[in-house]
């Protein structure tokens, strides 16, 4: 069983995640959500972003930043390079930062973490340059400890993330093809020594080929594994100024 502390998180599809915290913050991770055909038009509309939190520069983590950044002015999280090129196209309260490094924004801690993937930015007809692929690790009210792998390929460093961070829960792509697959998932729970799993990033396109029921398959050995497989729009967690929300 998931305690998530009084935290909401809400699967948008691909790799979009809504956070809601119990004051009623709302945090966002790779905002492809306006544009992405498997987001429900529910989950569209917002009233506020407090902060947006981005993995790295391709259209189907980023294609909405600039929007949601200009409409709601939240604070905004990535790597240097592609925080200054959102800065570029006139999104503010940028908080860039490099991998290895923490810092508090609002009501969450946030670590960048490796990730092994490219990350140009489409900009018109150009590829630029959009520094690094990186994952987060957020530290949430109430002490819930969250892992965002975003894109990437399966790294034996994550046995590090482990010991350093020892997430409850991890947001891990599984889609194959342009990242894990489910048996390099399955890995990566194994190094990760995490019993909370929601997949991630699979069935958006066809090439992601990948499914949590092979997830399963691949990790039926592990003693107390939960794998939370949402549809987009679901959530888990009930929000909860006592942080007593139970899952």
């Amino acid at each position: 069983m998931l305690h998530t502390r009084g935290n909401k998180i809400t699967w948008l599809g691909h790799a979009a995640f809504r956070i809601d915290t119990p004051s009623g913050k709302v945090i966002l991770v790779d905002p492809w959500i306006l544009t992405n055909p498997l987001c429900p038009e529910a989950n569209k509309r917002f009233e506020r972003v407090d902060t947006m939190l981005i993995t790295h520069g391709h259209f189907d983590h980023i294609a909405d930043a600039v929007e949601l950044g200009k409409k709601f002015n939240p604070q905004v999280v990535g790597i240097y390079e592609l925080c200054a090129w959102l800065e570029s196209k006139g999104v503010q309260n940028s908080n860039a930062m490099n991998k290895g490094g923490t810092q508090k924004v609002g009501e969450i801690e946030v670590t960048m973490v490796n990730a092994v993937h490219s990350c140009g930015i489409l900009d018109g007809d150009h590829i630029v340059y959009g520094g690094e692929a990186c994952g987060y690790v957020l530290r949430l009210p109430g002490g819930l400890t969250v892992y965002h792998a975003g894109d990437t390929a399966l790294f034996s460093d994550m046995k590090l993330i482990a010991q350093l961070y020892a997430p409850d829960v991890a947001l891990l792509p599984i889609g194959d093809h342009f990242t894990m697959g489910p048996r390099e998932a399955a890995m990566a729970i194994r190094f990760l020594n995490v019993r909370h799993v929601i997949p991630m990033h699979f069935g958006t396109f066809p090439q992601l080929v990948g499914r949590p029921e092979q997830v399963r398959q691949f990790t039926q050995d592990i003693s107390g594994l939960e794998i939370h497989v949402l549809k987009p729009g679901e959530s888990i967690g009930e929000l909860s100024s006592h942080f007593s929300a139970q899952v």
